[in-house]
């Protein structure tokens, strides 16, 4: 069967589509040979990021179960990835998409595509209140269908265009990790100088000593002499 009749078909038959995918489109391509495909059709083809956050939606929606069984059956799917993505012949850039499709397939992801499974080039604007933005790679809006969507695409924009001028550090995964641990840890504790207790004091703490002695008379407090001495000791 020809190539042009298995698009065909495959378009016409939209529960087989569901299932599995186009994959039949072209018999024994690899699954690296798909996804490097989406990647280079779907991304800017000289940008590394951008394939990878494209591959990266791909992988997501291969392991979401909601979506074809296999990554040829994912890309295939009508009406989901360029027209022709399985069929058009790839020129430069076709290396760069291979390399990071098997990158990709051996486990590595987009850290700031996270769980998106959805994409459109960037700049277009929609009137849906739950598209969440994660990031812009490669020409390309990724985002997360979500109710409490907060971060619009030019706000997500505006952040990383200030990282990349170095207005607003880009703070790695392993940094804020180390401030976590960093501020769970507890303070050490306060060091304070001991202070020396009397003896009568020592006592009555410990029980031993149930009364203050009395104070000293007066008679053991002042010198024994007269008043007119003790002036004119005192410069009187």
């Amino acid at each position: 069967m020809s190539s042009s009749r298995s698009i065909l078909l495959c378009l016409a038959l939209g529960s087989l589509a569901a299932a599995g995918g186009c994959a039949t489109v072209q018999p024994g391509m690899s699954s690296e040979e798909c996804l490097a495909r989406a990647m280079y059709f779907e991304s800017n083809r000289s940008s590394e990021e951008g394939m990878m956050a494209v591959g990266t939606v791909v992988m997501n929606r291969l392991e979401s179960g909601r979506y074809p069984k296999s990554v040829c059956g994912v890309v295939g799917q009508p009406n989901q990835f360029a027209p022709g993505v399985l069929t058009k012949p790839m020129g430069r850039g076709g290396d760069l998409a291979k390399r990071t499709a098997r990158r990709v397939l051996h486990g590595e992801r987009h850290s700031r595509v996270q769980k998106a499974m959805f994409f459109h080039t960037a700049g277009y604007s929609y009137p849906y209140k739950n598209m969440n933005y994660l990031t812009i790679q490669g020409g390309n809006a990724f985002y997360e269908k979500r109710r409490d969507a907060t971060q619009t695409q030019f706000m997500v924009a505006e952040r990383e265009r200030a990282e990349r001028e170095g207005r607003l550090p880009y703070n790695p995964p392993e940094r804020a990790a180390a401030a976590i641990a960093a501020a769970q840890t507890p303070a050490p504790a306060i060091m304070t100088t001991p202070t020396q207790t009397s003896r009568i004091a020592r006592q009555m703490a410990a029980g031993r000593g149930g009364r203050l002695p009395p104070p000293p008379s007066r008679e053991a407090t002042l010198p024994d002499m007269s008043i007119e001495e003790l002036i004119q000791k005192n410069g009187g």
